[in-house]
């Protein structure tokens, strides 16, 4: 077997491969049609730079009231294709609700190892809660979500070890969403994706949060398409079972959104509908 009881790696690509089963292409016309339409609507300060490289940079979309919460949100694309700019409709329902939204780019695999890339992603919060003042929002409501690799980066998030590598509280997260999240890398080296992603044995183990220790407490919810792979709503099963087991107490809800594929799910953050958008409002109240 290569992972679980998949065989072959056919198998894992049908299973791990959004596109196989619904329209990719559609998806990303649609995306990028709301993205463009959200940048010229809203307020927004384009391309801040949290990073050294070319890549680290976000866009952030204030609320009209100064002090309000702060959501990060980190785009999907498997960790090596698209950047921020087609998912700043992810802000739009946020921002009319009163939330400042910041919209995260990273750098892509293979042009970095995926280390590198959840490094930055790191520094990204780091970066919004030390620059709070400068764009009037709260530091102490800080939330996070992300799609697909995005999710992933999420549970990344959630178990960085704050206090060790960079002298900050855990307390930083208030809430996390992780949306169609993939938790446990062991299917990728064996799959399509590996010739981008070129992950390692080590990679696995200390890059899967499902593998790792969570190291941050707040509320969690774990959001699936309801028409997406046996893999996807696994991975996220999964993943709430590995966060329980450190802490039984802790609050970690499984979503299943109906009539939405893997690239569908999100839509409502564009219009502030749906249970995305409602879990993270939630989150911040």
């Amino acid at each position: 077997m290569l992972y679980r009881h998949f065989e072959t790696q056919e198998a894992i690509d049908l299973a791990y491969d959004p596109s196989k089963t619904a329209d990719g292409a559609a998806a990303m016309a649609r995306y990028k049609a709301m993205s463009a339409a959200t940048m010229a609507d809203l307020k927004v300060h384009a391309d801040l730079r949290y990073g050294q490289s070319l890549a680290e940079t976000l866009d952030l979309f204030p609320a009209q009231m100064p002090g309000a919460p702060l959501h990060v949100f980190f785009h999907g694309g498997y960790w090596r294709s698209l950047s921020n700019k087609e998912f700043t409709f992810a802000a739009r329902g946020l921002v009319e609700a009163g939330v400042s939204v910041a919209v995260v780019n990273y750098a892509l695999c293979p042009s970095v190892t995926m280390g590198e890339l959840v490094r930055q992603c790191q520094v990204s919060l780091l970066w919004l809660a030390d620059h709070a003042a400068d764009y009037g929002y709260d530091p102490e409501r800080l939330t996070v979500s992300g799609h697909s690799a995005g999710g992933h980066i999420v549970g990344m998030l959630l178990s960085t070890d704050w206090q060790g590598l960079y002298g900050r509280s855990p307390d930083l997260i208030k809430g996390a969403t992780a949306i169609s999240g993939l938790f446990d890398l062991a299917p990728f080296p064996y799959s399509w994706l590996q010739p981008k992603l070129q992950l390692t044995g080590r990679d696995v183990m200390t890059l899967s949060p499902v593998r790792i220790g969570p190291t941050v407490a707040c509320p969690v919810n774990l959001v699936v398409g309801a028409l997406e792979s046996d893999e996807f709503h696994r991975q996220s099963t999964a993943y709430q079972a590995h966060l329980l087991s450190a802490d039984a107490q802790r609050s970690v809800v499984v979503e299943s959104v109906s009539g939405c594929d893997h690239f569908t799910v999100i839509d409502g953050l564009n219009d502030g509908s749906g249970q995305i958008f409602d879990a993270i409002m939630r989150h911040i109240a």
